[in-house]
């Protein structure tokens, strides 16, 4: 029991907050791909994908962080930081994870089989680039919204320009969310020379996050208008652009307990989304 614990904790799987954060945008394609009328099949697929995919994510970044997270009070108990799994024994699980979660793919058609390399790619490569780059969260996003292509393409077959707008208001969104998560790392990571767009941001933080907030509402607004979505989805806007604002005079407080508040409370932003589509969509089709 105590190694499938520490199994669990390295997947994250009783902190599923980032689960969500890599469903819902997926749930809000499949519902725009099939013009509110996903099938329970692609349903299951896509929500089991997202929790095998986020889990071997978790693995993937606590393997390339190994030699770091010790180093930081927040991460320092993970299980391959504390050496109760090996690297090998977490590399193995993270190519297992990935078979079971390519092997759901492989019920879909080519072209889904073919976008699904892209996420895999993507997944690997986020955990490493903040050694090189002050932007991983627009990696983070990147990964997360990969399904949204993935998405259309199960549903239509096709990729049709209309995704892109929907896969950046995603990546936006990480954007602000994990700038949000990154705040309260800061310290630690400008000590052992990790970076993320909170130090690139420092007193900047939140004109820029509202910045980042405004395009997400310019992309969400933009995605309605693509797919004529009516008063339900607008009002669904109303209520993130008034959440929005809340996170803002709380990230004015610079504290970084609220500020991973914000970060767990976020998901959130997403389903009111999916919701205000899915009942749009019922409501109108």
């Amino acid at each position: 029991m105590g190694k499938l614990r520490s199994y669990i904790s390295l997947t994250r799987l009783d902190r599923p907050v980032g689960i969500y954060l890599v469903l819902w945008p997926a749930l809000w394609a499949l519902w725009l791909a099939s013009d509110g009328m996903p099938s329970l099949y692609l349903i299951f697929v896509f929500t089991f994908g997202a929790i095998l995919m986020r889990s071997a994510g978790c693995v993937i970044n606590d393997y390339a962080d190994r030699n770091f997270d010790g180093h930081v009070e927040r991460t320092c108990n993970r299980p391959l930081a504390n050496g109760e799994i090996s690297a090998k024994q977490a590399l193995t699980f993270f190519g297992l994870l990935c078979l079971i979660a390519f092997g759901l793919v492989l019920t879909l058609n080519s072209l889904t089989i073919y976008l699904s390399f892209g996420a895999l790619f993507l997944a690997a490569l986020y955990p490493f680039m903040k050694r090189h780059t002050y932007w991983p969260q627009a990696f983070l996003g990147a990964a997360f919204a990969w399904a949204i292509p993935m998405a259309f393409a199960a549903v239509q077959n096709d990729v049709p320009w209309q995704v892109w707008p929907i896969f950046a208001a995603t990546m936006i969104w990480s954007l602000i969310y994990d700038t949000a998560y990154a705040v309260g790392d800061m310290q630690d990571d400008l000590k052992i020379g990790v970076k993320s767009t909170a130090i690139l941001f420092a007193d900047n933080l939140v004109p820029i996050i509202a910045l980042f907030q405004f395009l997400m509402l310019l992309l969400l607004v933009w995605i309605g208008i693509l797919f004529g979505l009516g008063a339900v989805y607008y009002a669904g806007l109303v209520i993130v652009g008034l959440w929005f604002g809340y996170d803002l005079f709380r990230l004015n407080k610079k504290d970084d307990v609220i500020a991973f508040k914000v970060f767990i409370q976020n998901h959130w932003i997403g389903l009111i989304v999916l919701l205000a589509t899915a009942i749009d969509l019922a409501i109108n089709r």
